[in-house]
């Protein structure tokens, strides 16, 4: 199983009142940052089956976003198991529950998400530190009993990606 972790987007500064906080919107630039994870996402040709979002406001809509730039036709899942303060082992159910999917996409919050992915990647599920930003994504390849971690990209290197990419495409013109 390929397994893509993503950090929601930016979304500002966070509340103090958690039901307020659980519909806080991307801001503007979480919306563009989500703009550059689906295009870096399309030129590495990923492909998910399924994509996971915690159901706050502002994973479901960096899922939506990431989604709609990957071209997913199917239908975003809400899993408590990736909201905030879940555990390790909450996460572990909802790997098993999707265990049939050959590629999967998890949309979630920090310190859940970083986590989750050093967990995974690291000897007997001890922590390894892995920092996720937001609008960040990972790469994990899960074989039998273990997991190794193929790229981390963050939303920097991808703006940077994505702007060396728009230069080397533009027609150069010649000074006389």
């Amino acid at each position: 199983m390929v397994l893509y972790f993503l950090r929601h987007a930016s979304a500002g500064q966070s509340m103090a009142n958690l039901k307020k906080d659980e519909k806080r919107a991307l801001d503007n630039e979480g919306i563009e940052q989500c703009g550059y994870v689906g295009r870096a996402l399309v030129a590495l040709d990923v492909h998910v089956e399924v994509i996971l979002s915690s159901p706050l406001k502002r994973a479901a809509q960096t899922a939506s976003l990431v989604g709609n730039e990957l071209g997913y036709e199917g239908k975003l899942i809400f899993e408590n198991a990736l909201r905030p303060g879940t555990s390790f082992a909450e996460f572990q159910g909802l790997l098993g529950k999707y265990r049939r999917h050959e590629t999967i996409m998890v949309v979630g919050h920090n310190p859940n998400l970083s986590e989750f992915l050093g967990r995974s990647v690291s000897d007997a599920g001890c922590e390894a530190s892995i920092e996720l930003k937001k609008g960040a994504v990972a790469k994990v390849e899960f074989l039998r009993n273990s997991a190794a971690l193929q790229w981390c990209l963050t939303p920097k290197i991808l703006r940077s990606l994505y702007s060396a990419a728009a230069e080397s495409s533009r027609p150069k013109t010649s000074r006389k």
